[in-house]
């Protein structure tokens, strides 16, 4: 069922889509990180990155919550905006021989992926609210607040000496 699907005729039937589209999304970032912390030569972003990893399995599990609330399968759908970002991720650390412009664009990449969970939880929880599932909207928002915050560290983290490093690189 795509988006624009005639499978999506109700704002129930377009909730629950956009959850299994998330669904995908976080368990292929849970795939895509150990990579991730494999690459990083930055401690601090190894760190970050298996903090995440945690807290991404956490975010599977609420998606698994909110299922079994609104009383649907858990099960994702195709999600070819997580899946070009991840693949983007993989083209441009292949091609980063330098390992501190490396970490700068790992951090670029994982908040291209943070911006994108952010926007789907925030239309997730105000569609939650407007079908009246307020209980589904509080969980939704645990990870909503999680994910700004991994953006913040990691954005802190560029600004306190990633992007310089990788600046001074030649």
């Amino acid at each position: 069922m795509g988006l624009f699907s005639k499978d999506i005729r109700s704002m129930d039937d377009l909730f629950v889509h956009t959850l299994r589209d998330v669904y995908y999304a976080e368990n292929r970032i849970a795939r895509a990180l150990p990579e991730m912390m494999e690459k990083a030569s930055n401690p601090q972003l190894k760190e970050a990155f298996k903090s995440h990893l945690g807290e991404t399995q956490n975010h599977i599990a609420r998606l698994e919550d909110v299922f079994r609330m609104h009383g649907v399968e858990a099960k994702g759908v195709d999600c070819p905006a997580i899946d070009g970002i991840i693949d983007e991720t993989e083209d441009v650390a292949g091609e980063v021989d330098d390992k501190t412009v490396l970490d700068a664009a790992l951090i670029a990449s994982a908040q291209a992926v943070e911006h994108y969970e952010i926007t789907r939880y925030g239309t997730l929880i105000a569609w939650a609210k407007q079908l009246g599932r307020a209980d589904c909207a509080s969980v939704l928002e645990k990870t909503l607040e999680e994910e700004k915050a991994t953006d913040g560290k990691l954005t802190a983290m560029a600004e306190r000496g990633v992007n310089d490093k990788a600046a001074a690189a030649r």
